[in-house]
């Protein structure tokens, strides 16, 4: 054989493989062709023991020519294996890569955790510093130094969570506010926001619920800096610089003067009415001789608000229970609050 038929007859070669590989639709059809031209017994290795026939030059020549006609069609085996696997991959799975992405599911925090973090902003941008306390507490931080008798109803057993060794769930955050008290010295301006507990439950109330207390100790604070705080704070929360409030007098064991805040709100039928939203008042003298702030040269006041009632003005809810359903057709609705 010369080395213009070896030439001939590798190109014919070439041809036939390329088209070969071209019609293949399957992988084991492809492996028999990588034998045919490829193999031991294939035609290329046919021509690989004839080279020794032909002269030196003549050698060079036809063992290059040889040697790329080996790599193209290797090269196009490799080429048409890839493209069968991916047009497996596509059938199997029943994906279409031209389709566009699902987006994915993104969480969001629940609304009573939405309505805390607004409320803690605004207090934090009035300079009172955050602080957290046990929810396991004794009856002294959460009654007797807040100067609750042990005859006043609160401490019953109806109302209270009572646990072994005299602890109890605490039933306000301001038991926080007295172990400030017992390690701080005044000046003290805290919020104090938490989960607190009572035996009780209806449209409006659940046995566990959320609080946030604030405290401002100093001297010569008065109850016309705890009006400024409040109008400040359910002015900016509710965003309505023309939000009617009202202080009414009222009793808490542990202020005095005391009073409750109502504001202004238009119902269903279009019709103005008051709604209590916090208590509040001037820390009472004795609270401050129990945790040893002489109440002759200092004064505060101090007030409590419930999450889950700023949150239903806030988000229009009517029933406290719907947050607390994990209902996710309900939830889902304030993701962009």
């Amino acid at each position: 054989m010369s080395g213009d038929t070896l030439k001939s007859d590798l190109k014919k070669v070439l041809e036939e493989a390329t088209q070969s590989i071209k019609d293949i639709d399957n992988p084991s059809d492809l492996e028999k062709l990588r034998v045919k031209f490829l193999g031991k017994k294939s035609l290329l290795n046919t021509f690989m023991k004839s080279l020794s026939d032909l002269d030196n030059e003549e050698k060079a020549q036809a063992g290059k020519k040889l040697n790329d006609t080996k790599k193209k069609i290797n090269d196009l085996l490799g080429e048409k294996k890839i493209s069968l696997s991916k047009s497996k991959d596509k059938e199997d799975d029943g994906f279409d890569f031209s389709m566009p992405g699902k987006a994915s599911s993104v969480g969001s925090l629940h609304p009573i955790t939405k309505t805390m973090n607004c409320a803690i902003q605004i207090f934090e941008s009035l300079k009172f510093e955050c602080v957290e306390g046990p929810e396991i507490e004794d009856e002294f931080h959460n009654f007797t130094a807040l100067n609750i008798p042990e005859t006043h109803p609160a401490r019953a057993m109806h109302d209270t969570f009572y646990l072994e060794n005299n602890n109890l769930l605490r039933t306000h955050t301001s038991s926080v506010q007295v172990r400030v008290m017992d390690q701080e010295n005044p000046p003290i301006r805290i919020i104090a926001p938490g989960k607190v507990y009572r035996k009780d439950s209806d449209i409006t109330h659940t046995p566990m619920f959320h609080q946030i207390e604030g405290l401002y100790i100093d001297k010569e604070v008065s109850f016309s800096n705890l009006k400024s705080i409040i109008n400040i704070f359910l002015k900016s929360f509710f965003e309505e610089d023309d939000l009617k409030i009202r202080f009414r007098p009222s009793y808490f064991p542990f202020t005095e003067p005391s009073a409750e805040v109502d504001i202004e709100y238009i119902d269903n039928k279009g019709n103005k009415n008051w709604l209590e939203i916090l208590g509040c008042g001037m820390v009472h003298p004795n609270v401050l001789d129990m945790a040893n702030i002489d109440s002759t040269i200092y004064s505060g006041y101090a007030f409590g608000l419930g999450v889950e009632r700023l949150a239903m003005l806030k988000l229009g809810i009517t029933d406290l229970r719907l947050f607390y359903e994990n209902d996710l057709r309900f939830l889902k609705q304030f993701q962009r609050i």
